[in-house]
């Protein structure tokens, strides 16, 4: 299995876990473990996903979900579990 993080944090709307879950669906990708929580307006959201037969290519993905997330106002990330536990090692 190879796994992804992808993050998404900005002002809370509706539709921006459908519309994540939505490219993710297109693309193939599983969602493993998904929290979210809204701070007053603030929408923040953690996905662990399982990449490994995602019908895109990583980098395409990323852009398509950064493009995504120009368009609903939030800012999307995604990461590879492996760089995203080395980059928050203690």
């Amino acid at each position: 299995m190879k796994k992804a993080v992808i993050t998404v944090i900005g002002k809370d709307k509706v539709g921006i876990i459908h519309s994540v879950s939505g490219i993710l669906s297109e693309n193939n990708i599983n969602i493993l473990n998904i929290s979210q929580t809204i701070m007053g307006d603030i929408f923040t959201m953690v996905m662990m996903t399982d990449i490994e037969k995602s019908s895109s290519d990583f980098d395409v993905l990323s852009k398509n979900l950064e493009t995504l997330g120009d368009g609903l106002g939030v800012k999307i990330t995604i990461c590879l579990e492996d760089i995203f536990n080395e980059m928050h090692r203690i």
